[in-house]
C-alpha cells in the first residue's frame, strides 16, 4: 500500500499516512492520461481566431483589366487570395474546440496521475494546510521547509487565505479537492494535500 509523509506547517515530519490503493496505487495508464491532457488543453482554447475571406475584404468590386488582349493573366478582382490585400483562403473563424470524454476515462486518468505522483514519492500530506492571515511569506516559508518547487496545494474546500497567499509564488497553484485535474497534477512537481482533503479525494474518486 502506498504511503506518504505527514508534515505540519513548519515543515517538520509528524508521521506517515497510508494512501488508498484504489486511488494512489493503480498502474498508470499513459495513453488515457495523454488523451485527458489533450482534452483539457483543447477545452482551454479561446477559439477567437478570425480572418477575412475574399467576400469580406472591402474593395475589389471592379475587374482590374479586360479579360483578353493584355498579355496578362485574367483577373476578376483585386481582392482574390493571390493579390496583396486580398482575402484569405479558407479563413479561420471563431469556433469552439471543446469536446467531451467519458467520465470513466477522466477518472482513470486522474487516478493514474495521482498514482504516478505517489510512486515518485512526490505526495506530501499536511496535517492542517491553513494560514491565519493572507501572507505570501508564510506559504513560501512552508514550501521551502518541505523543499517543494512547482507545487499543487490541495485544500478540502476553497480556502481564500491559502489561495491569496500562494497565488504570487511562481509555479504554485491551489485547488479544492473535488476540482483537481490531471493537467495541474502533472504540471506540478509536488502534490501537497491537506489531510482533510486527502479524505475527500479518497472518498470521491475511489
Amino acid at each position: 500500500m502506498p504511503k506518504a509523509i505527514v508534515v505540519n506547517m513548519s515543515g517538520a515530519k509528524v508521521g506517515e499516512v497510508e494512501l488508498s490503493e484504489a486511488v494512489f496505487g493503480i498502474e498508470p495508464n499513459e495513453a488515457v492520461v495523454h488523451e485527458v491532457v489533450k482534452n483539457h488543453l483543447a477545452n482551454c482554447r479561446q477559439g477567437t481566431q478570425s480572418a477575412l475571406t475574399r467576400a469580406e475584404v472591402s474593395g475589389g468590386g471592379i475587374k482590374p483589366w479586360r479579360q483578353k488582349g493584355t498579355g496578362r493573366a485574367r483577373q476578376g478582382s483585386t481582392r482574390a487570395p493571390q493579390w496583396t490585400h486580398g482575402g484569405i483562403v479558407f479563413a479561420p473563424k471563431p469556433r469552439s474546440y471543446r469536446y467531451a470524454l467519458n467520465k470513466k476515462v477522466r477518472r482513470l486518468a486522474l487516478k493514474s496521475a495521482l498514482s504516478a505522483k505517489a510512486a515518485e514519492g512526490n505526495v506530501i500530506v499536511v496535517d492542517d494546510l491553513n494560514v491565519a492571515e493572507i501572507k505570501t511569506k508564510t506559504v513560501a516559508a512552508f514550501l521551502k521547509a518541505v523543499e517543494a518547487g512547482k507545487a499543487l496545494l490541495v485544500t478540502p474546500e476553497v480556502n481564500m487565505n491559502v489561495v491569496k497567499s500562494a497565488r504570487n509564488i511562481p509555479g504554485v497553484e491551489t485547488a479544492p479537492a473535488r476540482l483537481i485535474n490531471v493537467y495541474d497534477i502533472l504540471n506540478a512537481k509536488q502534490l501537497i494535500i491537506d489531510k482533510a482533503a486527502l479524505a475527500v479525494i479518497e472518498e470521491v474518486f475511489a
